[in-house]
């Protein structure tokens, strides 16, 4: 049971999935920075320091002064600033995603292919036989089925 487990790790599509997983996880705290620490601050300029994420309508009939206070004394609350923000945060994590993904493809067609395909040499066929070499075959297929006279 070991020796299947290790042909099964020692894979080449799941050891690339490892590392796909790993880096992936990487490149996702690169894109929450780059969206956390240098784009939300040009919005929240341009919103005049408005935290959408702090809009809510409580379901009950008092009112709080924020959408903390409301969750702290266990309010039902329809918290419509955070679902708001996470798209804002969606839209702009897939548009800086889009971006470094055409520079990165940008970037590989400039330098080239990273690896040159080996192209396997076609196997070699034999030369067939030419048009008239066919014809006279025919042509004595033929006389030898004609009934003689």
């Amino acid at each position: 049971m070991f020796s299947e487990f290790k042909e099964f790790i020692s894979r080449g599509n799941v050891i690339d999935l490892a590392v796909g997983i790993i880096i992936g996880a990487a490149f996702t705290a690169i894109v929450k920075s780059v969206v956390g620490d240098l784009i939300n601050p040009f919005i929240s300029l341009f919103m005049a320091g408005v935290d959408v994420s702090g809009l809510y309508i409580p379901l009950s009939m008092k009112s709080y002064e924020s959408l903390a206070a409301a969750e702290s004394a266990g309010a039902a609350v329809f918290a419509y600033g955070r679902f708001l923000m996470a798209v804002i945060n969606f839209l702009i994590v897939a548009l800086v995603l889009f971006g470094m993904i055409k520079a990165i493809n940008s970037f590989r067609r400039e330098n080239g292919p990273e690896s040159v395909v080996e192209e396997t040499p076609e196997p070699k066929l034999e030369p067939g036989p030419t048009q008239e070499e066919l014809l006279t075959e025919i042509r004595d297929l033929l006389r030898e089925l004609r009934p003689v006279s």
